[in-house]
């Protein structure tokens, strides 16, 4: 037995983590780390045990811990996929030498280029688009154009967003610099910050509640939250917009999974990420949590649907994680807290 094999065979008897029918044999078994919780990939997983008869070990945890887990156990890691939210994520994974790079006709036929790694370390899984929201009774929608359309004055006292630390607006920002270049964005973010009716909200349901209440009209959100919310309030009188559909378009990002370095065998890996990225496995998983599929061919959920179309931004989302520390920098220039 090698020493990871002996790692595996410890750790999840022990361990208090959320495990799915132990007891397999390890060559029939798969083990992810995952930052998306048990309600949205257990369906998932226990779907791909009855289909091939691999069982699928679990331990959730939040993004920024699991990586220092697979940086601490290092070769000896059990894990076979990272499966996390935000390319930004992935990418500081990746570039930490925790994820390896595979090569597979069928994950490129199914993840569009932009949405999976230059160098195949981890590839999109479902697409979360971050946009517009606004307060229906308060605002028309003709007045609304772009997210830098929100720096001017009209707006002033009236825009409500998430604090900077959250890695979804370093990732929105990343994009921007990689789209509008360093000042440019800068001079973006600060107009954001004058026209702030409040101190930016720990999470995009609180921004959400607070245009809804009329502490402000507009805000930046991702649309799932929106979702969420709506399916507590049908009544609810926020509506999306989806901004730059004559430019770059909407701002978009990934859930999304890696092969784990410490991998021996990637052959069980990359089947298993072959098959969440078929189209069945994409609708189920983008469904789950009121996302978008990664691949066009695939269809949205009707709830999701009802949203309407936008056009998505195809700059590979990879820039949100090459030029996140540029970005957090450039937050932290122009007051964004």
């Amino acid at each position: 037995m090698t020493t990871r094999s002996r790692v595996r065979a410890l750790l999840f008897p022990l361990a208090a983590v959320l495990i799915t029918a132990c007891g397999a044999p390890a060559e029939d078994e798969l083990v992810v780390y995952s930052s998306r919780n048990e309600p949205l990939i257990k369906p998932l997983f226990d779907q791909y045990t009855a289909e091939t008869g691999v069982t699928v070990q679990f331990i959730t945890d939040s993004a920024g811990p699991l990586l220092q887990r697979l940086e601490a156990e290092g070769a000896n890691s059990p894990a076979d996929i990272l499966l996390t939210v935000d390319a930004g994520n992935l990418w500081q994974a990746a570039q930490q030498g925790l994820l390896q790079p595979v090569s597979s006709p069928a994950l490129s036929a199914n993840v569009p280029e932009h949405l999976r790694d230059p160098d195949n370390a981890w590839y999109g899984l479902s697409v979360r688009a971050r946009t517009i929201v606004y307060h229906a009774d308060r605002v028309s929608a003709e007045n609304l154009s772009t997210y830098a359309a929100l720096a001017e004055p009209q707006w002033q006292g009236r825009l409500c967003l998430r604090t900077s630390k959250k890695v979804y607006n370093q990732s929105l920002i990343a994009m921007m610099i990689a789209e509008r270049g360093e000042e440019a964005t800068e001079e973006v973010v600060r107009g954001w910050v004058g026209n702030l009716a409040a101190e930016p909200f720990a999470n995009d349901t609180a921004v959400l509640k607070a245009i809804a209440a009329g502490q402000c009209d507009v805000g930046i959100v991702n649309t799932y939250y929106y979702g969420r919310l709506l399916k507590e309030d049908p009544e609810l009188a926020l509506r999306l917009f989806w901004p730059d559909q004559d430019g770059n378009g909407v701002h978009v990002n990934i859930s999304g999974a890696g092969v784990v370095a410490a991998a021996d065998d990637t052959g069980p890996a990359v089947r298993f990420l072959e098959w969440l990225s078929s189209p069945a496995a994409q609708a189920q998983f983008a469904a789950s949590n009121m996302e978008y599929p990664v691949s066009d061919a695939v269809d949205v959920d009707p709830l999701v649907a009802a949203w309407g179309d936008f056009v998505g931004n195809t700059i590979n989302v990879s820039q949100a994680g090459a030029l996140q520390a540029d970005a957090v920098r450039l937050m932290d220039r122009a007051g964004y807290r």
